[in-house]
């Protein structure tokens, strides 16, 4: 397990949201809430742990992205993301500008 960790630490990286559009369009994208490790997320989702995973969903901490914050990102231009890939999906927190 500790290996699949430090492996998905290695893939975490940053992306513009235009990058995202393409996984967006194929229904990929998942929304991590910021409280949650998005780490914490993929290593979960990766290891099928179904129950961590269903109280994410029925806590709304894991979503897909609404048509209204698909609008707001495709408004801003310089919107980024904390990003991580868990074949199939692409993980995503935004990054709240400070």
């Amino acid at each position: 397990m500790s290996d699949l960790r430090a492996e998905l630490i290695e893939n975490l990286d940053e992306a513009e949201w235009e990058w995202l559009i393409p996984h967006v369009q194929r229904d990929a994208v998942i929304l991590v809430a910021l409280e949650l490790n998005l780490v914490d997320v993929g290593v979960a989702i990766a290891s099928d742990r179904t129950p961590s995973v269903q109280q994410w969903i029925d806590e709304q901490l894991i979503t897909k992205p609404t048509t209204a914050q698909l609008g707001e990102w495709n408004r801003d231009a310089t919107k980024r993301f904390n990003t991580l890939i868990v074949q199939p999906y692409v993980l995503v927190q935004e990054i709240i500008a400070a």
